[in-house]
């Protein structure tokens, strides 16, 4: 058996403006870490996959900088997308382009870059656990995360057999819930759907050849294709989990508790990051009294902060950005509504 590993790098990341800029999103900044997001990602994987077998998907204007942060990982392996097409889209060329390297049989292991994991080794044995019973059921497995909270933020998978060992086929997924059903879908066994993924090539090319008709020209090309021919004929981008998996009746999901999280917004730091006992993080020369549950950031003089709750605030190059917690996932609409010369900047 032949391992791979697929990670997802692409997007702009603008809900941790004003760090993050199209040049320089979320995946290549030092969030958690001294190292970026992607870095951590693919050192975390180093153990079981090799960088030979490792295939980082991202836009083509990151191509040139992934390959510096990287460059264990050959070149080719650093694959572009040229235009963004979905889930699906992306994950069926890493599919094509494993085929083609290594036959239908090798198993191809699917993250993120922008995420958190507490117990780096747990989640290596889940997902070899993973790869496992893909291999011998040659269904499409999808790792469900034990939720910690009822998060209104994350999708969520509904098992079978929710308190069966090992894998379990799926019964159905939800979209986004509202913080109440996200309580309730908990307390029924409901996982979090955290876009892990561990599958035969073949057994996923077939389901996408059966259940993706938004793919069905661009898969049926050639093999010898090009990514630009391949993209170009996407019918309709579409996600993984709508093009694929929410379709098929051969999908099983593996609980995991690893310490898992979306690093999808400022207030996700909040959660992963060191605290001080008032539930303050803080990066860079920060002076904080009678203040609770704040993520703050500076890179340049003092920043000082007195009797406010809640809050995000970053100091970056000349801007400055003050909003809730809650109010930091919707920073692409703030960024949107920007004058055009600081457009310019984010």
């Amino acid at each position: 058996m032949s391992r791979w590993a697929v990670v997802l790098a692409g997007g702009v990341g603008s809900r941790f403006w004003p760090l993050s800029t199209p040049e320089r999103p979320k995946q290549l900044l030092p969030l958690i870490s001294d190292k970026p997001l992607l870095v951590d990602a693919i050192e975390r994987l180093g153990p079981i996959v090799d960088p030979d077998h490792t295939l980082v998907l991202t836009s083509e204007n990151l191509v040139k900088s992934i390959r510096k942060l990287l460059p264990a990982i050959p070149g080719k392996n650093i694959i572009s997308e040229p235009r963004p097409a979905g889930t699906a889209a992306a994950l069926t060329w890493a599919a094509l382009n494993i085929e083609r390297r290594d036959g239908m049989n090798a198993t191809m292991i699917s993250i993120h870059a922008d995420w958190f994991i507490g117990d780096e080794a747990r989640f290596r044995e889940v997902l070899l656990e993973a790869e496992e019973i893909a291999q011998n059921t040659h269904s499409l497995v999808t790792v469900g995360v034990v939720p910690t909270r009822p998060d209104p933020g994350f999708g969520y998978i509904q098992p079978e057999s929710p308190n069966r060992k090992g894998g379990s086929p799926v019964k159905r997924f939800v979209e986004k819930p509202d913080r109440a059903r996200a309580e309730k879908l908990r307390s029924e066994g409901y996982l979090w759907n955290s876009g892990i993924f561990v599958w035969n090539v073949g057994d996923f090319l077939a389901q996408v050849k059966q259940h993706t008709p938004e793919l069905a020209k661009a898969i049926s090309l050639d093999r010898d294709a090009e990514a630009s021919e391949f993209f170009a004929s996407v019918a309709k981008s579409v996600s993984v989990d709508v093009g694929v998996l929410e379709r098929s009746k051969n999908v099983t999901v593996v609980p995991g508790e690893f310490g898992w999280d979306d690093i999808g917004t400022w207030a996700a730091l909040g959660r992963v990051r060191d605290k001080d006992e008032f539930g303050n993080v803080t990066t860079g020369n920060v002076h904080i009294l009678d203040c609770t549950d704040n993520v703050v950031q500076t890179d340049s003089g003092t920043l000082v902060i007195y009797g406010v709750d809640n809050l995000v605030i970053v100091v970056h190059d000349g801007l400055t950005l003050v909003t809730t917690r809650e109010k930091a996932a919707d920073l692409k609409r703030l960024v949107e509504s920007l004058p055009a010369s600081e457009q310019a900047k984010a």
